[in-house]
């Protein structure tokens, strides 16, 4: 079980690790490369997986356990840090939206083969709406614009996937090869941005970090039991839905709350060692999901 898990993580880790390498030694300013990957190559990534996704009963549940892996901890956090003094605009949306992109799609291809593509790009798409939806709703007063998301590629994306898909089109088979070329690049890019991000790591920011991971691993827990007991789904999607429920936060988190100025310097931090922490989580949590499912 043990070499099982290694041979998964290792991959990730190693790119991860070559970002982070870079980051140290070519400080790379990666915000124009991050904003072509998530306006070009995500969305290609997008489009070609969800075109041809198999629809049917199983996605209709994985979308429902996505809505409460997703919503659920953001309740718990609402009580949470009413009983520990938490900031709920600092310490909720961390816990709500995770590392569904950089982390989750290259770690469940790895993880769970082909065939886990399209269930995890759509559990990334419907998380990634939720923050720019629901996640500033949340975060913002009367800033929030819903026609900023409107310009998203990456709904467009997803929606002419849906249309494709439930119509039976296909795409000219050039230009879906095209696609799929750009789409490929998507999950390394990921991998590497995460290890520049990992660079920026401050060790005083330790004590949040941990805090953070501990109440996002409680917060994912309860949504998995909650999805466990009351949403049918197969045993491999109970594997993915395992390790989405308790992925590390989205670096996104920090972007908005820069944008919004709900207490950045804690986010970075919750983001961080989240991520840098799952060295030791995700070994445990992927014995955990191959032990029980």
């Amino acid at each position: 079980m043990l070499e099982k898990v290694i041979s998964i993580l290792f991959p990730v880790f190693a790119v991860v690790a070559a970002g982070f390498f870079v980051g140290k030694a070519l400080k790379p300013d990666m915000r124009h490369i991050n904003r072509i990957n998530i306006d070009l190559m995500v969305p290609c990534l997008v489009f070609t997986s969800l075109s041809v996704m198999p629809m049917g009963s199983k996605q209709t549940s994985l979308f429902i356990a996505a809505l409460i892996a997703v919503l659920l901890p953001g309740m718990l956090m609402m009580g949470i840090g009413k009983t520990l003094s938490l900031p709920f605009k600092t310490w909720g949306p961390p816990q709500m939206f995770r590392n569904s992109g950089n982390l989750a799609i290259p770690l469940f291809g790895y993880a769970f083969g082909q065939s886990a593509e399209a269930p995890a790009i759509l559990l990334f798409v419907v998380s990634m709406m939720l923050h720019v939806t629901v996640g500033l709703a949340l975060l913002s007063n009367s800033e929030y614009r819903f026609n900023n998301v409107l310009r998203m590629p990456l709904l467009w994306a997803s929606m002419l996937a849906l249309v494709f898909n439930f119509n039976g089109w296909t795409v000219w088979d050039p230009l879906n090869e095209a696609m799929t070329l750009i789409g490929n690049a998507a999950v390394p890019v990921m991998l590497i941005s995460l290890g520049v991000q990992l660079t920026a790591i401050q060790w005083s920011g330790l004590r949040v970090g941990l805090l953070s991971t501990i109440l996002s691993l409680l917060t994912g827990a309860i949504s998995f039991a909650v999805i466990y007991f009351f949403v049918p789904l197969p045993s491999e999607h109970l594997r993915m839905m395992l390790l989405f429920a308790m992925l590390p936060p989205a670096v996104l988190n920090f972007l908005f709350a820069e944008r919004f100025k709900v207490g950045a310097d804690k986010v970075a931090s919750m983001v961080l060692f989240g991520n840098f922490l799952t060295l030791v989580t995700l070994p445990l949590l992927l014995m955990a999901a191959f032990a029980w499912f």
